[in-house]
């Protein structure tokens, strides 16, 4: 990862408020993570595994996709 800047990009924050407030603890445990990863997650301090992406966007309904984004080469976020 050059820069040490992840070019990945999440809605978890926004999906968590569009999904009836879903608190942070409530998404941890339906992905079976921390709290603290997700606070970390939504802030781009860390890069979610594959398999807790996929969990995450499971406990949306939502594909991957509408969930997690990869920035390309050069462009802010």
């Amino acid at each position: 990862m050059k820069g040490g800047k992840s070019r990945l990009r999440n809605r978890v924050r926004e999906l968590r408020f569009h999904a009836g407030e879903m608190t942070q603890a409530e998404l941890a445990e339906r992905a079976g993570v921390t709290r603290q990863t997700i606070a970390a997650i939504e802030k781009n301090r860390y890069a979610p595994s594959l398999e807790t992406a996929f969990l995450i966007a499971e406990a949306f309904r939502l594909p991957i996709g509408e969930v997690f984004s990869f920035a390309s080469e050069g462009e802010e976020g």
